[in-house]
């Protein structure tokens, strides 16, 4: 099942299921809180897609594939290693990944993003499967210069639009096997597969949970794979994952960013 989050005839945000790949079913209800149609199924190509979630916070995960500790000459760390990025960093599928000022050099990192279902807190590897509601595409965008002048990651990775998320969460997916990509501009940058994550989601969720309680529609980033490298303003930045799909942004410099909508409407 593909739920997504949308704009429908510039009303507010909606939340609704994917019929047949080509009609959006609208709900009356945040799927955390049930899945009860509300209304007719509309066109697909009648919805403006959002974000499919809005999370309290972005959990993300260093150093999380063996290939890519390999490409940075490092072993892989012993346990997960964290960091946050915050809720107002998410833009959704077709937003604009805005270049900051201050920084020299912006990076792509494509990455599984795990969507939680429910409150969830100290719960074992075993539980957390039941905590999920499903899985979606995201790119850690990080400001690598900032990163490596504070050397700590806050900075870097918290500019607004820097969590690009989407287009839709799916339900129904193994996590642990899947192709993971990146293009830019049509040329794949990144390739690689969930099974060469050092910590699978489902460790993850129980890990993060003994930390921190993890809201409905909170977001673990699960790590990226090797290949990551800078985007310019005026790039086409695409993540693909098998059994989800694309998550397709520009980089734009901040005068060619749109005025954002009022309230979520811009994410």
């Amino acid at each position: 099942m593909r739920i997504v989050r949308c704009l429908l005839d510039q009303a507010e945000p909606r939340y609704g299921i994917v019929e047949a790949g080509d009609r959006v079913q609208p709900l009356a209800l945040p799927p955390f809180e049930g899945l009860r149609p509300a209304g007719n199924p509309v066109p697909l190509s009648r919805v403006e897609l959002l974000a499919p979630c809005t999370p309290s916070k972005i959990v993300a995960v260093g150093l999380n594939y063996r290939d890519h500790a390999r490409e940075l000459g490092m072993d892989p760390p012993g346990e997960p290693m964290l960091f946050l990025k915050p809720g107002t960093a998410v833009t959704g599928p077709g937003g604009k990944i805005v270049y900051p000022e201050m920084s020299s050099r912006v990076d792509y990192e494509g990455e599984l993003a795990v969507v939680m279902g429910r409150r969830t807190s100290r719960v074992s590897r075993e539980e957390a499967r039941a905590c999920i509601l499903g899985y979606t595409c995201l790119n850690d965008v990080t400001a690598r210069d900032l990163q490596v002048k504070d050397v700590q990651f806050t900075r870097a990775k918290s500019f607004d639009t820097f969590a690009p998320l989407g287009p839709w969460i799916e339900t129904d997916l193994d996590p642990c096997c899947l192709t993971v990509e990146t293009f830019l501009n049509g040329e794949r940058r990144q390739s690689s597969s969930t099974s060469q994550l050092v910590f699978d989601p489902f460790y993850l969720v129980h890990f993060v949970s003994w930390i921190m309680t993890l809201n409905p529609g909170d977001v673990i980033a699960t790590g990226t794979p090797s290949g990551i490298g800078p985007m310019q303003p005026g790039d086409r930045i695409e993540i693909r994952i098998q059994g989800i799909g694309s998550l397709i942004n520009e980089v734009v410099l901040p005068a060619a960013a749109a005025a954002p909508r009022s309230g979520n409407h811009h994410v």
